[in-house]
């Protein structure tokens, strides 16, 4: 398992705890692997998922870090989202964003 995916793990169970997410979702790492969350936390995992989000190294450790907006990252081109949207956007909340205006800032 590379570092990246260690860490991505790692960070998204930290932002999991007691989130209580329903839904799987799978990043989509490039060059890297896959790490999938669902109700039990993130595991480094590329099994199938409600919906799958593709994005570089990069990007998906600025999303981790706070420092890109998902909606933002998703309108440039920089994320693809493949499957189940109201999943992906339920996640969001993983990230910070409480609600739907708050992608959009």
């Amino acid at each position: 398992m590379s570092a990246v995916i260690s860490e991505a793990v790692a960070a998204l169970n930290a932002k999991l705890a007691g989130a209580g997410f329903d839904g799987s979702v799978k990043f989509d790492i490039e060059g890297e692997g896959a790490v999938r969350v669902d109700d039990s936390g993130a595991s480094a995992d590329d099994a199938e998922a409600d919906c799958t989000i593709s994005a570089s190294a990069e990007t998906f450790r600025a999303l981790l870090e706070g420092d890109l907006n998902p909606a933002g990252a998703f309108m440039s081109g920089k994320l693809k989202v493949e499957g189940d949207m109201g999943t992906a956007m339920r996640l969001g909340t993983v990230f910070g964003y409480d609600d739907q205006r708050a992608l959009f800032r």
